[in-house]
């Protein structure tokens, strides 16, 4: 008896001490965009987004045709379109072969915008892409065949779905609460029950793109995949505009190649190549990646005017992805036409020639030179342009287009021949890309900020800001820039900025200016420093409605 006592007692003890590992160990880690995912994602620079859905057809808005619609509309929106959608010229191989050759990384697909219309194989509704014609699993189909080019697939999800509020009596609209999933236990479910599907049956998504009230569905999503990068929802994602100055950590801007965001057949109006350079460049030159957009046809095909810029995009990739890939900002984003982007190691500076539309383009065969004053040279710095062996012009060998250097007091001169043929004359009209290894800061640039505003009786608004430096800037001159944002969406912007006067700041300090809203409207403003140097902006802050 004793005995056995003895032995149940140690047997107890041993129990004890085999549990007590698990009684000590650590929490798991929180929720969240891993950090080195993030790393992944900055080094990606360039995503495709691609949206498309069953209201291509109409060649209307993207699902907001439904907001504020009559009932017939509505009812036959949801009844009428997914019998007619057979996109028998979809060719998910093509597009992402001209992907991968327009040098994008990444791609966003949107697998249920607002209008609450399943790209995927879903078990929760009937209103998806497997219900019609087609009879096909679009997402499925896309995310393979981007994978396969080595281009890693992300989905766009909507948390809004128009087609459940429709058919629980709600209005149809966006950004109220009573529309929200955490308002609506069963569009949280449905929503959920989505996520978890696209999150289980397609394999890694290296990004989701939540456009809508995000946090319970990114849990759910870094539970399933935790290498996902949840963009929206996570980090900034600011829509058809570019931040006037670099952002701390990750963040993507995402633009459309047009106006619009689906396939509209009449009064679009798509953007230069020009322009699309200019908006990747100072994306990447502040440290953002660039998601731009096109929207396929009805049929599934490309429209040709979105492939001619893609293709002339990739061509300009091809030569200077170097500038793009892995890089982070400089000290400043730019002097002037000239910007900047650095590797992540710090050994290469990429100069970016960005000339305005008007100049001359660059010609073969001819010198140019630039003053770099944020730049200094060392003893192992090395100068050429991106895409050229810098050694000999073909059919002019007379010519030696070894690029040069000297360091002065006012900053780097940089001499440099364009020496590549990439046309058939003479000319190329893009940004070209000098290359300098192994530079120095010489400048540490000042720091500007938005202050609050401060509301008069009179209905007008004083704007504030400010800017510190160690040093005096004689010739520095201050101001800020407003712009409308009545009726958008919280991250969307469509009107440029406009500018009040500019006052003369050769101290740092803080500065104001008097601003007349007009009634009934909604703005933003941000501070401007305009430094002999450089341009540099604040925050953006939205003023009071007046």
């Amino acid at each position: 008896m004793f005995l056995s006592r003895r032995i149940s007692l140690c047997l107890a003890a041993l129990a004890c001490l085999s549990v007590a590992p698990a009684l000590t160990a650590q929490a798991p880690a929180p929720l969240g965009n891993r950090p080195e995912r993030l790393e992944w994602f900055r080094d990606q620079g360039l995503g495709l987004f691609i949206h498309w859905s069953v209201d291509s057809q109409l060649g209307v808005i993207i699902s907001h045709s439904l907001a504020g619609a009559s009932d017939e509309y509505v009812d036959r929106f949801y009844r009428d379109l997914p019998q007619t959608f057979n996109p028998t010229h979809l060719d998910p191989e093509g597009l992402a072969r001209l992907a991968r050759v327009a040098g994008f990384r990444y791609m966003m697909f949107t697998t249920k915008h607002h209008n609450g219309f399943c790209m995927w194989d879903t078990k929760t509704v009937s209103f998806n892409s497997m219900q019609t014609p087609y009879k096909k699993d679009i997402t499925a189909e896309l995310f393979a065949a981007f994978r396969s080019q080595g281009v890693s697939p992300g989905a766009y999800f909507s948390p809004d779905d128009f087609l459940w509020l429709h058919q629980n009596g709600k209005q149809i609209q966006r950004l109220v609460p009573e529309v929200q999933p955490s308002r609506n236990p069963g569009l949280m479910k449905l929503d959920k029950d989505q996520v978890t599907e696209l999150m289980s049956h397609y394999g890694p998504v290296a990004a989701v793109f939540f456009d809508g009230e995000a946090k319970e569905l990114r849990d759910l999503v870094w539970k399933m995949q935790p290498d996902a990068v949840v963009t929206r929802g996570a980090i900034e994602t600011p829509e058809q505009n570019i931040p006037g100055a670099p952002l701390p950590g990750a963040w993507e801007t995402n633009m459309t190649l047009g106006t619009a965001w689906g396939y509209q057949p009449t009064d679009e109006r798509y953007k230069s190549v020009r322009d699309l350079l200019r908006i990747l460049i100072q994306t990447r030159s502040r440290g953002g990646n660039l998601l731009l957009n096109i929207g396929l046809k009805p049929d599934g095909s490309l429209p040709i005017e979105q492939e001619e810029g893609l293709r002339t995009l990739g061509a300009w990739m091809f030569i200077n992805s170097d500038a793009i890939y892995g890089t982070r900002p400089w000290v400043v984003t730019n002097e002037g036409k000239v910007w900047f982007t650095r590797s992540k190691d710090k050994r290469s500076l990429y100069a970016i020639v960005d000339d305005d539309d008007a100049a001359p383009a660059w010609k073969r065969g001819t010198w140019r030179e630039f003053t770099l004053k944020t730049v200094r040279a060392t003893s192992t710095t090395t100068v050429g342009l991106l895409g050229q062996n810098d050694q000999l012009v073909e059919y002019r060998p007379e010519l030696k287009p070894q690029g040069s250097f000297h360091q002065e007091a006012d900053g780097l001169h940089v001499r440099v021949m364009r020496a590549q043929r990439l046309r058939d004359s003479d000319s190329w009209p893009y940004p070209s890309v000098i290359k300098l290894t192994n530079v120095e800061e010489a400048f540490a640039p000042p720091t500007v900020h938005t202050l609050p505003p401060l509301t008069m009786n009179n209905g007008s608004i004083t704007l504030r800001g400010s800017w510190q430096d160690a040093a005096d800037a004689p010739g520095t001159e201050f101001g800020f820039d407003y712009r409308l944002i009545t009726g958008e969406d919280k991250l969307s912007r469509l009107h440029g900025w406009q500018h009040l006067p500019l006052q003369p700041a050769a101290h740092s300090g803080e500065f104001s200016a008097v601003f007349h809203p007009e009634p009934g409207e909604q703005y933003e403003y941000r501070a401007v420093l305009k430094h002999p140097l450089l341009m540099l902006f604040g925050e953006e802050i939205q003023l009071p409605k007046r």
